[in-house]
């Protein structure tokens, strides 16, 4: 349910794309071929539809449960032959198993054809979203061809293991999938190309962030819609999730068994690790209890309030949507609720003593309808969308800036009903931008935009552009974003004007009067 971001390799794409476009057709008229030799070997692709180059490759290899290892030849996904083919996705729950596959370590390219070989075009990095259970490179919305006309760069989408096969290895070995796209910032290292990337797994990226051995691989990070609340999981909840995970396997450390086991065993054994997982230790939490550990030997700090702060340098934009809880909430409690439910669900979530503090805020105040009656998911929404995205993602901002960093931060009030929120009727309310509505604005996807929703692509496509080019998202014609203070983040309105009002993100509040999850379960 929640997102995260991505990457290419330009110095193996240029020599791709300063040759002209082919007149070769692959078995699909609308998809002309392109061919080129690369240092990897010969690179297929196509001509997209809306005039980008588009190839699909495979970056590395894994055995289940094992490290990944970087492809040394250029080759389709999954053995494919027509290279107008997406990879398939990484296991995952929910949906038809000829939809994914194991060797799913792939990515799609997407180059703007007026690159050339003297072109210094930066490499966009787009880590697809999902909470770590589900996604992929070809999920809706993410063809990133507009994207990489508008900014000029070089926009890579890439898959990475997910759930159980990524994060819960029996051997013990963590952050498998973080592990994968370290693997792959070392390809465009080993390509001497240094990219610069975005969120979809805006969590994932602040796990590489949290990376030292990764540094050098990358000179930016936009994190969109990161659920900061959640801090890394210690090796103490891990462990307790790996214990059960693996006893439900019933095979131990025996690799004969364990690479036996079918996908639908192992995925079936994940949701109910997933489901259970906050019974077996609270600080798992209910909605991403499969995420990177913070082990002390590949993710060293935790990038929160809860310990040392790592000096920093790099930029970063620090966005949110308005309404983040408004599927989760309106999609939980179809009816309305009244009043007496918010301090019960406040205090399912936080406990007694963080509720008290929440429930007299005047922040979370009861909001009469005008017909005179109460509805408390207003309330559940509006400190859902808070403590969750808004102000755990400000509090990170004051603290990269403290450590030397520059951090950008903004909400989006204009969005475009992502798919999958139309389900949940709020979500495509007016004025309502539920989490992953800000996606298809981004990308320059969103089917039959309006006014507004094609004003602020191009505002934020400008911003991506200057971002990528700089570390600073102000470009010409587009209202000044100013940069984050130790005590002032600026959040900027987008599309809109002006900043965000502080409200329940003051300082004072969120963080210190009522802890986030990371602080109070932190061990």
């Amino acid at each position: 349910m929640f997102a995260f971001t991505l990457l290419v390799l330009a110095s193996v794409l240029l020599p791709v794309i300063a040759l002209p476009a082919p007149d070769a057709d692959f078995n699909n008229a609308a998809f002309p071929a392109l061919n080129r030799p690369t240092a990897l070997g010969t690179a297929n692709g196509v001509v997209d539809p809306a005039g980008a180059y588009r190839f699909s490759v495979k970056y590395a290899s894994a055995s289940r449960w094992a490290p990944s290892n970087v492809v040394s030849a250029w080759n389709l996904p999954n053995g494919f032959t027509n290279v107008s083919s997406l990879p398939l996705a990484c296991p995952q729950p929910n949906v038809d198993s000829s939809t994914y596959s194991e060797d799913c370590l792939s990515m799609v390219i997407y180059v703007p054809p007026t690159l050339t070989l003297s072109s210094d075009a930066p490499t966009l990095l787009w880590i697809h979203g999902g909470s770590f259970i589900i996604g992929s490179a070809t999920g809706p919305g993410l063809d990133g061809s507009n994207l990489a006309i508008a900014t000029n760069s070089i926009v890579a989408v890439v898959q990475y293991r997910l759930g159980a096969l990524g994060f819960m290895a029996p051997s013990g070995q963590t952050n498998l999938a973080l592990k994968d796209l370290k693997v792959f910032l070392h390809l465009v290292e080993a390509l001497q190309k240094s990219p610069c990337w975005p969120k979809q797994w805006a969590n994932m990226i602040r796990a590489l962030l949290a990376v030292p051995s990764a540094s050098s691989l990358f000179r930016s990070a936009i994190l969109q819609s990161d659920p900061m609340n959640f801090g890394f999981l210690s090796t103490t909840t891990q462990n307790t999730l790996q214990t059960n995970f693996t006893g439900s396997l019933a095979c131990g450390t025996d690799s004969n068994c364990l690479n036996s086991l079918s996908l639908d065993t192992i995925l079936n054994a994940q949701m109910n690790l997933f489901n259970i997982a906050a019974d077996l230790d609270p600080a798992a939490g209910l909605s991403e209890p499969i995420r990177p550990v913070l082990d002390h030997s590949f993710i060293t700090a935790p990038l929160d309030s809860t310990g040392p702060f790592p000096s920093v340098s790099k930029p970063v934009l620090v966005t949110s949507v308005l309404q983040e809880a408004g599927f989760a909430i309106y999609g939980g409690f179809a009816d309305p609720l009244p009043e007496p439910a918010f301090p019960m669900a406040c205090n399912a979530t936080f406990g007694p003593n963080r509720t008290a503090v929440v429930v007299s805020s005047p922040n979370y105040a009861p909001v009469t309808s005008l017909g005179g009656s109460v509805d408390a998911r207003v309330q559940l929404q509006t400190v859902g969308t808070d403590y969750l995205w808004r102000c755990s993602g400000w509090t990170f901002a004051r603290n990269w800036v403290h450590n030397g960093g520059t951090a950008y931060v903004g909400q989006f009030i204009v969005g475009a009903t992502y798919p999958g929120n139309d389900a949940v009727p709020f979500c495509t309310q007016p004025g309502v931008v539920c989490h992953q509505d800000d996606i298809e604005i981004v990308f320059g996807t969103v089917p039959n935009a309006t006014s507004a929703q094609s004003a602020l692509t191009t505002e934020m496509q400008k911003r991506y552009k200057a971002f990528l080019t700089n570390g600073n998202p102000n470009a010409a014609g587009v209202p000044t974003w100013t940069p984050a203070t130790g005590t002032d983040v600026h959040p900027l309105i987008l599309g809109g004007s002006g900043e965000v009002a502080v409200g329940a993100c003051d300082p004072n509040f969120w963080g210190s009067s009522v802890q986030y999850d990371y602080q109070f379960y932190d061990e």
